[in-house]
């Protein structure tokens, strides 16, 4: 199938437009829906301006479209997107948010569309590793969770990070992918992508419980091949 791919930049959106074409699907396009409610219900804020980067690195068409981040009337807003896109079906990276996959669900269902989520149902801990084994550079670019300090705003999500996400899922009851906005993250490289994100100048912020790793600047850079 022809899928458009929800797209944030962040590991979840990423690895699963990754899966949907080791499925055998076509991923042309990339959709970024950009709130202007900081505390959209159903899209990621955080260092949104990074897409269109980040699909240039991928080499994908990328879609943007602004939305005023309403809780209900983002989804239409999301419909109107898709509506105009020559595409059978939409990729999603929700794991076990009902309230992100049902509302997707219901905008496919409307517009005679198929709903791929490689990611939905699956093991946590199983996911954190998978972006390890693809080969995926994430950062963690905001934090708001018991056991998540400033130490983490900017941390690459290595094995060491994923054990302490898995420690701490037993401590505090923190989700270790961060579907409950215990934390944002950003891929800035994989194997596919074509270039790769360098980031030069960010800031960071500290309220004390929660914090954001806010990217002021970044550009993309050529791989180097060969030993």
């Amino acid at each position: 199938m022809r899928l458009a791919a929800l797209f944030s930049g962040g590991k979840d959106s990423v690895l699963s437009a990754r899966l949907a074409e080791k499925m055998g699907h076509d991923v042309p396009c990339l959709v970024t829906m950009r709130p202007e409610n900081r505390d959209s219900y159903m899209f990621h804020t955080v260092n949104i301006d990074a897409a269109r980067l980040l699909a240039e690195a991928w080499g994908k068409r990328w879609v943007e479209a602004i939305t005023a981040g309403e809780k209900e009337r983002e989804i239409e807003d999301l419909k109107s997107v898709l509506a105009g896109l020559d595409i059978d079906g939409v990729v999603s990276g929700a794991i076990a948010s009902s309230y992100q996959k049902d509302r997707v669900d219901r905008v496919c269902r409307e517009l005679g569309l198929a709903h791929v989520s490689p990611l939905w149902g699956r093991d946590r801990a199983e996911l954190l590793m998978q972006i390890l084994v693809e080969g995926m550079k994430v950062i963690v670019t905001a934090v708001a969770a018991h056991g998540l300090g400033e130490a983490w705003l900017g941390r690459e999500l290595d094995l060491e990070a994923i054990d302490q996400l898995l420690r701490l899922r037993k401590e505090y009851g923190v989700d270790p992918c961060g579907e409950g906005g215990e934390y944002e993250s950003l891929v800035v490289d994989a194997p596919w992508f074509r270039k790769k994100m360098v980031i030069s100048e960010v800031e960071k912020t500290w309220d004390g419980l929660s914090g954001r790793y806010v990217i002021k600047e970044a550009r993309l850079s050529e791989k180097r091949s060969g030993p």
